[in-house]
């Protein structure tokens, strides 16, 4: 599996910002942030499944555009999957004809330019070969995480996530595990709104990572645009074996 990161940022500021978005090969996205607007019409029609992390805006905003955009071009329905909570949310306040036209009817309800497909933590999706399992996470609304197994190596994307053991129980068991991406939203001075908002934060990583037990490569991603070197520098100073790396768009994982 390939995964290139379109966008890995926690707002928008500039080319090199782009919130949250990852293609995997050419027909997966890991959530659909801005940095979808990335991406070529010709590489939007081969994407046929969106896996959602939660409902947040800067996770989901460009699966409506993207839909408006390609969703004439393609011979089949763009399959949504995400929990039943995220769906609701979905359905309720972005695809609900004030904010945006609902194309699970569009342009009929038997041939519609997208679906959804529920899942929940621990299921297990299998496409081509490849497993996606969706991961428990701890934030302000319903959300997951997702591992990515290729068979031959595993990502892990702990998406927006506070302090969350039920994460390392499972990423402590994944023996080819090569690549972990965990968010950092917040610089320390800010330990508080990050606990408020479910996010993590230098020194709250640093808890987190001593519960890590595998070998592989971290990389830091979620970060605000005005607070990248603080943060980093923070990140560097922890007192941790793990030496974190910053995400970037256009990095590029194969496992």
């Amino acid at each position: 599996m390939r995964l290139r990161v379109l966008g890995c940022s926690g707002a928008i500021g500039g080319p090199q910002h782009r919130t949250t978005s990852f293609l995997v090969d050419q027909d997966i996205l890991i959530d659909a942030g801005t940095g979808v607007g990335e991406l070529s019409l010709a590489e939007l029609t081969l994407i046929d499944h969106i896996f959602v992390t939660h409902s947040h805006l800067d996770h989901v905003d460009s699966i409506a555009f993207f839909l408006d955009a390609v969703g004439a071009l393609r011979p089949k329905p763009v399959t949504v999957y995400a929990t039943g909570p995220t769906i609701a949310i979905l359905k309720k306040n972005l695809f609900n004809w004030d904010i945006w036209p609902d194309f699970t009817v569009i342009p009929t309800p038997e041939e519609p330019f997208m679906r959804y497909q529920e899942i929940d933590v621990g299921s297990i999706i299998e496409i081509g070969g490849r497993k996606i399992t969706a991961l428990p996470a701890v934030h302000t609304v319903p959300a997951v995480g997702y591992w990515l197994d290729s068979g031959k190596g595993s990502l892990v994307f702990s998406g927006d996530t506070g302090p969350n053991d039920g994460l390392w129980e499972i990423v402590n068991r994944v023996e080819n595990l090569k690549y972990l991406i965990i968010e950092t939203a917040f610089s320390d001075k800010d330990r508080k709104l990050a606990e408020l908002a479910k996010h993590l934060c230098p020194s709250m990583l640093g808890e987190e990572l001593a519960k890590f037990e595998r070998q592989a490569e971290v990389y830091i991603t979620h970060l605000k645009p005005s607070e990248i070197e603080l943060t980093m520098q923070e990140i560097e100073e922890l007192p941790t074996s793990v030496v974190p790396r910053l995400l970037q768009n256009n990095h590029r994982f194969d496992f």
